[in-house]
């Protein structure tokens, strides 16, 4: 039977349509498969074609490399398209009605590994701890500018999911606004903070690791669940286990455990689906204000296999056709070469 299920947090509905109940090979369609954007002699992201980007910002090298050429393994810079412009005044003014604001921002691309043709098979524990140390650096390095309010960033995997170059790559985007999104879980966290006097993250933690219904993977320091209200098929979250609101705040040790989580998640993904379009999205407190005894950081990975259309769009509710039960216990089982 179909059933309505609400986020705790947000208070969103959606739809579980067993009826409509789809498997893994429902989604290994062809077209959900990118083809190769750029070949590796044209990719501007490439070890050797720097010069094809804006200069770096963050760069972790080899001893006696140059900036801006060859001998890094995580490589940032600005995007040479941003959507903001950090050369602009940031000005606020009302148009009747209306607010608006310059296009003040910082837009930049962070590459995970000089190898063009990576996969979350072939890219070790180790690459993914210094990804997310460039994570990090660049958010406290961005936060000490007093017109960012926040700090987003997210993973692009695939054409479907918005990605124009195959090369593994990651954006951020530093915004002078807290966006609706994080004003919404802030607010419910808040909202059941006050009512219970704890973290509406942490119960779910606890609750999801007692039930284990949903658990895909836990590690010392991270669980990674099918969240019970899933919007889309095999949509995952990863939550540190101890509360932490800032993402920034992370430490050595939780470092390598969330690598671990990210490696071992994504390849299950990569195996199970076969390569879908996805994105995640780190979701963090905002950079100036302090929420923490009631908000949670945590990374949310949606696989782009359904499309969102009028029913979505007219009511901010999902039709999700895999119970989220399901899709954990077979990304559970998908053995990992």
């Amino acid at each position: 039977m179909p059933e309505l299920r609400k986020d705790p947090i947000i208070g969103r509905w959606v739809i579980i349509a067993t009826e409509r109940a789809a498997r893994p090979s429902d989604f290994k369609h062809q077209e959900l498969i990118s083809p190769p954007s750029r070949e590796p002699k044209n990719c501007p992201f490439c070890e050797g074609h720097e010069y094809m980007t804006p200069p770096e910002v963050l760069a972790y090298r080899h001893p006696h490399t140059k900036p801006n050429g060859p001998g890094w393994w995580v490589r940032a810079f600005p995007n040479k398209y941003p959507a903001l412009k950090s050369n602009l005044e940031l000005v606020k003014r009302g148009v009747g009605v209306y607010d608006m604001m310059s296009g003040f921002g910082v837009h930049e691309v962070i590459v995970e590994t000089p190898n063009h043709k990576a996969t979350p098979l072939t890219m070790t524990q180790k690459d993914y701890e210094e990804v997310i140390w460039a994570y990090r650096d660049r958010i406290v390095a961005l936060s000490k500018d007093p017109r960012i309010k926040h700090v987003i960033i997210f993973k692009n995997h695939g054409r479907q999911a918005g990605a124009s170059l195959e090369h593994p790559h990651s954006q951020l985007i530093a915004i002078p606004v807290i966006p609706r999104t994080t004003k919404n879980e802030l607010d419910g966290a808040r909202i059941y903070y006050e009512l219970r006097d704890r973290c509406i993250f942490c119960d779910i933690i606890y609750q999801e690791l007692s039930l284990q219904e949903r658990v895909i993977f836990e590690n010392r320091s991270f669980v990674a669940i099918t969240p019970y209200a899933s919007r889309f098929p095999f949509e995952i979250w990863i939550l540190p286990k101890e509360h932490s609101h800032r993402f920034e705040e992370i430490e050595k040790n939780q470092v390598v455990d969330l690598a671990e989580t990210l490696k071992v998640v994504l390849s299950k993904l990569y195996l199970l689906l076969n390569d879908p379009p996805y994105n995640y999205m780190l979701h963090t407190s905002p950079v100036s204000s302090n929420h923490r005894e009631y908000y949670h950081w945590h990374i949310e990975i949606i696989p782009r296999l359904t499309h969102v259309a009028g029913f979505e769009w007219g009511t901010g509710m999902y039709i999700n056709p895999t119970p989220p039960e399901q899709a954990a216990k077979l990304l559970r089982e998908q053995e990992i070469p």
